[in-house]
Formats: structure tokens, C-alpha cells, sequence
């Protein structure tokens, strides 16, 4: 079980994020204006990574844009994934921390297949050891989800990881409200986050197909 520390950051995700989206293909904006608008977490078994789903929406254009951002904390570099570290900051319990983009994270994408096939539990973003009811997750393929994802690619609208066996994973980096379902879905994660007028919307986060398409 992750243990949620209430501590300072510096810099601050916020601020982290803030230098790291304009690199983006699928960031859409200007010189970002970002607030936290929702996100879960999961659990590391080891205990050592910190794994967030973070949403954060951003008001630098003409229309509010809600972007996914998964991030995996370390208290060490990732080896042989410099390309996507987000940056480092002081953790006022845990010293250094290197924020990494969690799409390249073996450790994350191991969890999310897990929640993917209903193995683990998707918990809330900032209290500890309390399920997030508000995450769906749904899983129809025969046996578990391929673990050998290859490396991630992003593109004008989220990140896609494929593994041999013609199966993908799509994690949805521009959100929009939608059903809890996507066609020909394999699998899927769905949640909610906060709109600027402060109402609540849903939509699909990562979905699973397989047979190649994307």
C-alpha cells in the first residue's frame, strides 16, 4: 500500500508539468496555465515507485483543454529512460525524487495492465489506502494482457504502446467526456475529472484492442 505523504514539493508537479507539455505532440496549447483537475493512483508492490494518474487541465487556449499525464516517482534515475524524464524535485519526507513520464515505465505499465484485468485496485489520488469507486475498468480477452509492450509512442493524441502479438494500448492524453466503453475494446480504463465550472465529467483514460488496430 502507497502511503500519501502531505509534504512539499519544489518544484511542484504543476510546475514540472508546466515545463514538460509544450515538448509534447499532443499538448495543444500555449505557455501552459495548469490546474489539477483529478487523477488515481496505484500501487508499486515493491514499494519503492510512485504511480499517478494526474489530470490536469489546461487554460492557456481560446477553450479549456484536461490532459492525462501518468507519472511514476523514483528515488533514483531510471535507467536507459532519460528521454522521458519529466524532471526532479525535493520531497520534503523522501529527499529527490526523478518524475518520469509513466508511459516508459516498466513498473507502471505492469500495474496498469494489472488494473486492466481487474488484478489491483485503482486507489484515491491523496488518501491513503481508500479504492477510487469512481475508476472502471473492464477486460474480455482470453488469458491476461501481453506483457512485452513495446516502447512508447505519442502522437497528436495520446500514447501508444504495442506488444508482438498484434494487441495495443492506447492511453488517451487528450480527454473528452465519452461513455465508459470504446468499440471493438478489448479493455478499458475509465474515470472522471474536474471541469473549470466545476462539474465533473467522464471519460475513457487507456483502452486495450487487439488485432492491430489502434
Amino acid at each position: 500500500m502507497a502511503v500519501i505523504h502531505h509534504t512539499v514539493l519544489k518544484p511542484t508537479k504543476l510546475e514540472l508539468l508546466a515545463s514538460w507539455l509544450p515538448s509534447r505532440p499532443w499538448y495543444a496549447g500555449g505557455e501552459p496555465e495548469l490546474a489539477k483537475a483529478g487523477g488515481f493512483r496505484l500501487d508499486d508492490p515493491q514499494g519503492a515507485v510512485g504511480i499517478e494518474f494526474m489530470v490536469v487541465t489546461d487554460g492557456s487556449g481560446a477553450h479549456p483543454v484536461s490532459y492525462l499525464v501518468p507519472l511514476t516517482y523514483r528515488g533514483a534515475p531510471l535507467d536507459g529512460a532519460e528521454h522521458a524524464l519529466v524532471g526532479t524535485m525535493e520531497h520534503g519526507v523522501l529527499g529527490r525524487r526523478w518524475a518520469y513520464d509513466g508511459c516508459h515505465d516498466p513498473v507502471l505499465v505492469a500495474q496498469l495492465l494489472a488494473l486492466i484485468e481487474g488484478r489491483v485496485q485503482a486507489q484515491a489520488q491523496s488518501t491513503s489506502d481508500t479504492p477510487d469507486r469512481e475508476v472502471t475498468r473492464s477486460y474480455v480477452g482470453d488469458g491476461f494482457v501481453p506483457t512485452d509492450f513495446r516502447a512508447a509512442t505519442d502522437d497528436r493524441e495520446g500514447t501508444e504502446l504495442t506488444a508482438p502479438r498484434g494487441m495495443s494500448l492506447r492511453v488517451h492524453r487528450v480527454l473528452r467526456p465519452a461513455p465508459d466503453s470504446a468499440a471493438e475494446a478489448t479493455g478499458h480504463v475509465a474515470g472522471a475529472w474536474r471541469m473549470p465550472d466545476g462539474t465533473r465529467a467522464r471519460g475513457l483514460f487507456v483502452v486495450v484492442r487487439t488485432g492491430g488496430s489502434g
